[in-house]
């Protein structure tokens, strides 16, 4: 999302070194482009944590992409606002293309070299569409709420940090006021994302500890 915060920490790069040290056999053995996926609630460090993997993988000297899924959204941001105010149900996984994240995905893991994508412009409340290069990629990464749904997938990473326990930094990315509404949304988001942890591969705990599931 053009306009987006990331604050990479040192909680993100050291667990991102531990994460990478562990796959570099498997992502190293894989003929085609592995993929990774770094999902949890709003706040929990996503966003920093998929930036620290392909920071750790560079060290690697192996090139990494990463898509955001805020990037995927079906409405711009102001109005995906208003469609959750009038109607809750919409919260949830039907405010994103996950099909089209996942499509990309599967592209990548096939060899294309690009993909065309949506790129959110938080500030103009715009959609539009880039073209992301992955020549000479061996690596993306999708991060975001519900990206542990996709299933072209490799490893997938969990960072299992509720709403409440992520505030402080919600706070220093937050683009907005204050709004009970919004509380109510990531209460109704946890609920959805809490479901997910079973899926994941790797779990990033709330202390940014590594528990490795089924590496």
């Amino acid at each position: 999302m053009k306009g987006d915060i990331i604050l990479v920490g040192d909680e993100h790069r050291n667990a991102a070194t531990q994460i990478i040290d562990r796959l570099f056999a498997e992502i190293a053995a894989t003929e085609r482009r592995y993929t990774i996926t770094v999902a949890g609630e709003s706040g929990s460090g996503k966003s920093e944590t998929g930036q620290a993997l392909a920071d750790a993988l560079g060290e690697h000297n192996v090139k990494a992409v990463v898509l955001q899924q805020d990037d995927y959204y079906v409405l711009p941001p102001r109005f995906n606002d208003a469609a959750r105010r009038a109607n809750f149900s919409w919260v949830g996984t039907t405010e994103v293309r996950l099909d089209l994240l996942d499509q990309h995905l599967h592209d990548a893991r096939s060899g294309a070299a690009s993909v065309e994508k949506p790129l959110v412009i938080y500030d103009d409340n715009q959609i539009v569409t880039e073209t992301i290069s992955l020549e000479g990629a061996d690596v993306v990464i999708a991060e975001g709420v519900y990206t542990s749904l996709c299933e072209n997938v490799d490893r997938r990473v969990f960072i299992a940090r509720n709403r409440l326990e992520t505030m402080a930094h919600r706070q220093k990315r937050a683009r907005e006021e204050y709004d009970p509404f919004i509380e109510r949304v990531l209460e109704k988001e946890h609920e959805i994302i809490s479901q997910h942890r079973p899926r994941a591969d790797v779990i990033i705990t709330r202390e940014y500890d590594v528990e490795f599931v089924t590496v």
